[in-house]
């Protein structure tokens, strides 16, 4: 006898699937402790179960005597045959199959629960693949063998049985691979059958001595056929057997599951008059809900809402229709605004008041939706309802007390602050219905709390009210509100004793920024505790985010805080209260400040504000490198490029694109930058930090950034800057080449080449790099996809910006052409787009560059060949349109070559692919060299021809694409 590992081991011996071997893989796969020996008898199995012996082995693992396992494994069989290979089943053989399965199914009806699922799905499965012709009864053939007495088993187990069998049916409808045309003939036949299923179901709900089991079952048979759009009209019956069994504990669950799905078919809303029969059913539900809510039993209320918030949010529309009905589906809504405001805090004492927020969505949009006379007439009854949602969305944002909140784990506040951001979404929303008048009422309960001396405000009451507030400030514009002076007016007075609140006042600062700027006169009594909230590191993001709206819209108005501010910023700085994301951030608000003052004041302030950071670089720079003072080191470096990211004294403009009122803009400077200034200060400083972590590419990165941002930012202004820079690129690159430093050679090509002043120290590092480049390539350039990348975007960026640098003696233009080339075959993504890209911007060139013309005419035909490659299969499917716009480039330079190289590549037996014949591959050519104007044309032909190449072509993968 084989022990379980050599079965296991024996894969290929088609004679092994015995009933024996298979009994022993099954106890290998449950029992054995060894994983390797579990996998071999997975992979046996899985073989096993798709030979044609399963069709001998699959019967006798049924046997009664056999352990569940081993029984599931022969049903499981059995539903692969009958579902995944319906072909090989000759057709004389269908009925004796259909006789066993119904015989087996009968048996295991008292069985093993397990076992019985899997043959139902198996008998299942064939219903299918032979209705309607072979089978057009199928499913009253079912009820009517089930409902005969016989066999000796009770008939409370073949009534489970049954109802198996009819819940398991559309679910593998759902999932059956039948082909499209089927899965149509199929559905209607099965939507003629519940004729079959419905009195059978009716029957067993409405029996007074169905046990609950049976009732149950019954209503997941329901749940599973209405998804098959059975006619809502047409279940009507037992949907309101189902509102009944919600009363009875042991069914709620089932009975809302079955609800909710009948509910939410997308069909169910043509059926109005069912629809206006089931409002009233809901509405009965009302004294159910407020006793659960009452006895805090959270499942009874949140499947209850679950069922409100379906109707009301599926078909909203059609029953705001229904006119003469209005105040049935109004109080439905209220029972919806009953669920959004539940008592308890959202997600520790209740889950269901989210359930509701998509609701109010819809129904706006479904009202807002309506001509503008009916619209009205809508407005009338909505908008006071709105104003309630208001109201309890702030009441429901609010948080608990101090101890409760602490009591709560991380978890349970992300969660809750996911729900206040939902309830942000929804304020802005109904922003959109409601108007000025809602931040006007926002603002009078504000100021009745913060004014009323007898009453004494909990600290979240304020906080929600100016949550309200902020959210719809920081979406919607403000800047008309009459409400904002005296907003900003009651800020000051409130009494700011709590972390949560702080952070709100600070956020609403922030939304308010722009009207600050249309209104500098109010900065004067808010920037103060924006400044005062820095020193806070629990208000660390709402403080330094509302700095950085402020200096970014205010710019221009802040000239006399600018002392101020710079001197607390770089005091918060010292005293490292900050993260890094936020350092930076704040450094980014103080480039917006300066940019707005005199040159002097600038450098003044940079002075005071860089010198500590300088001479902490000066000290690192001596130290040796280790993983502390990296960090250190990127950290300064980091400061010092996002101080530059925004610190631009030429955009006299202001962020919309508007220019600036003249008034404030500042004369035209003289002299050289400020930024300019201190990068030159610092130059030597940089270069010998540099020299120490040329290794690190965190360290190189960290200063290519500071040029790169500071080049953006400046543009022609950084020109003084221009050849120092170019040279300690190049020697950076030349020692260890690293992708930053050519993405920063990129942004001085792109800007500098074509001044006349710069282009030799330009061209001078272009082929310094290209050549250090190529060396690289012939070491092996697969390590360095990251390199690749950039240098193919280089020179993209050159031929495009000027391509004079390609008539350059010093440049291998035929060299950087076979990298390209070699780069079009790499695994990575990115890198094969940017040099798609390099070829794109190449071939215009083959007639005004003459090395340009030379190496196309040459070696051409290579770049086809790796195009085409690429299109039979080699490169990934989502690169195809970069290809073809290579192919149609070629096609459009260099017509008559790639008429030839077309013919002589294609000739090639089994290339692009062994998929295509020779009359296909003719089909193409053609129709590639009938394209010379229509690029989208080019690419369409490419996705077909390359779906041909991998056999994909008329598949259901490729219509996925």
């Amino acid at each position: 006898m084989e022990t379980p590992g050599r079965i296991a081991a024996s894969t290929a011996d088609t004679a092994d699937f015995t009933v024996e071997n298979v009994e022993k893989a099954l106890h290998q796969l449950y029992y054995d402790p060894n994983i390797e020996n579990k996998n071999l008898a997975q992979k046996w199995l899985m073989q096993a179960q798709i030979s044609p012996q399963a069709w001998q082995f699959c019967w006798a693992l049924l046997s009664p005597d056999k352990v569940p396992e081993i029984q599931y494994f022969g049903a499981s069989a059995l539903h692969t045959k009958i579902s995944r290979y319906w072909g090989d089943i000759p057709a004389e053989q269908y009925d004796t199959l259909k006789t066993q399965l119904f015989s087996q199914i009968a048996l295991f009806a008292s069985g093993s629960k397990i076992v019985l699922t899997r043959l139902c799905v198996a008998l299942a499965s064939l219903a299918l693949n032979m209705m309607p012709e072979a089978w057009p009864s199928a499913v009253s053939e079912m009820v009517r063998m089930f409902q005969e007495e016989g066999g000796g088993v009770d008939g409370r187990a073949r009534c489970l049985a049954l109802l198996e069998l009819l819940t398991v049916l559309p679910e593998e409808f759902q999932t059956s691979r039948l082909p499209q045309y089927r899965k149509g003939q199929v559905r209607g036949a099965l939507g003629r059958e519940w004729a079959a299923v419905y009195p059978l179901l009716q029957q067993l709900l409405r029996q007074p001595d169905s046990p609950a089991l049976v009732k149950a079952r019954v209503l997941k048979c329901l749940s599973s056929w209405v998804l098959l759009d059975v006619p809502l009209s047409e279940s009507e019956g037992l949907l309101e057997a189902g509102f009944a069994a919600l009363s009875d504990p042991e069914l709620f669950d089932t009975a809302v599951e079955a609800i909710v799905n009948a509910i939410s078919q997308p069909d169910s809303q043509r059926y109005v008059n069912t629809l206006l029969k089931l409002v009233p059913q809901v509405l009965q539900l009302q004294e159910q809900l407020r006793e659960a809510v009452q006895n805090g039993d959270m499942e009874t209320s949140h499947g209850i809402c679950r069922i409100a918030v379906s109707l009301g949010e599926n078909h909203s529309r059609a029953l705001l229709e229904q006119v003469e009905h209005w105040q049935s589906f109004l109080a439905l809504v209220n029972m919806i605004m009953f669920c959004t405001g539940i008592p308890g805090h959202y997600p520790v004492n209740e889950t269901t008041s989210s359930l509701t927020l998509t609701f109010w969505y819809t129904l706006q949009d479904d009202i807002m939706s309506f001509e503008a006379e009916k619209q009205a007439v809508y407005l009338q009854v909505y908008r006071p309802v709105y104003f309630q949602l208001v109201d309890v969305l702030l009441h429901k944002a609010q948080f608990p007390t101090d101890e409760e909140y602490a009591s709560w784990s991380s978890d349970e506040k992300e969660q809750f602050r996911i729900y206040r951001v939902d309830i942000s979404d929804t304020l802005m929303y109904v922003y959109e219905m409601l108007g000025a008048e809602l931040l006007s009422n926002l603002y009078d309960k504000l100021g009745r709390l913060l004014t009323n001396a007898e009453q004494p405000t909990s600290w979240q009451h304020t906080e929600a009210l100016l949550y309200g507030f902020q959210s719809i400030a920081e979406t919607i514009d403000v800047n008309y509100s009459d409400v904002i002076p005296g907003l900003i007016g009651l800020i000051p007075r409130i009494n700011i004793n709590n972390v949560q609140l702080a952070d709100t006042v600070m956020f609403t600062i922030g939304a308010l920024a722009e009207w600050l700027a249309d209104h500098p006169v109010m900065l004067s009594s808010v920037l103060p505790l924006v400044l005062q909230a820095l020193g806070n590191p629990d208000l660390s993001v709402s403080s330094v985010s509302t700095l950085k709206k402020i200096c970014r819209e205010c710019k221009y108005d802040l000239p006399p805080y600018a002392t101020n501010i710079v001197a607390v910023s770089q005091e918060v700085l010292i005293k490292q209260i900050h993260k890094t994301s936020q350092c930076m951030w704040l450094m980014q608000a103080l480039g917006f400040l300066l940019s707005a003052l005199p040159v002097e004041d600038i450098l003044r302030n940079l002075h005071s504000l860089i010198t500590p950071y300088i001479q902490q670089l000066e000290k690192l720079a001596e130290e040796t490198p280790n993983p502390s003072n990296k960090l250190a080191i990127i950290h300064i470096l980091g400061l010092l490029s996002n101080l530059f990211t925004t610190l631009d004294i030429t955009k006299q403009e202001d962020e919309s694109g508007e220019s600036a009122p003249p008034v404030k803009s500042t004369p035209p400077q003289s002299g050289p930058n400020p930024v300019v200034v201190v990068l030159q200060q610092v130059f030597a400083l940089i270069q010998t930090v540099l020299s120490k972590w040329l290794n690190d590419s965190q360290v190189v990165e960290a200063v290519c950034a500071i040029f790169e941002k500071s080049v953006k930012t400046l543009l022609h202004d950084f020109a003084p800057m221009v050849s120092q820079l170019s040279e300690m690129l190049g020697q950076m690159y030349s020692t260890i080449p690293q992708a930053s430093a050519l993405d920063l050679t990129r942004q001085m090509v792109h800007i500098f080449a074509s001044e006349t002043d710069h282009f030799p120290p330009i061209k001078a590092l272009f082929e310094l790099v290209t050549s250090v480049t190529l060396t690289i390539f012939q070491q092996g350039p697969r390590d360095h996809p990251d390199i690749v990348d950039s240098f193919m975007q280089l020179q993209a960026q050159a031929l495009k910006r000027k391509p004079d640098l390609f008539l350059s003696e010093n440049l291998d233009v035929k060299a950087v052409f076979h990298c390209g080339v070699l780069s079009l075959k790499f695994p990575e993504a990115p890198t094969v787009k940017s040099t798609c890209l390099f070829f794109t911007e190449l071939l215009p060139h083959c007639a005004d560059i003459p090395p340009v013309g030379q190496v196309v005419q040459e070696d051409g035909k290579l770049l086809l060949l790796a195009v085409l490659e690429a299109i039979g299969g080699q490169s990934s499917r989502s690169l195809m349109d970069q290809f073809a716009e290579v192919l149609f480039s070629m096609n459009k330079h260099c017509f008559g070559l790639l008429t030839v190289w077309l013919k002589e590549a294609l000739q090639s037996p089994g290339f692009p692919s062994s998929r295509v014949s020779d009359e296909q591959k003719d089909t193409f050519s053609q129709q590639v060299l009938r394209e010379r104007v229509n690029k989208r044309r080019v690419k369409d032909i490419v996705k077909e021809f390359t779906l041909v190449c991998r056999g994909l072509h008329g598949t259901e993968y490729a219509a996925e694409y």
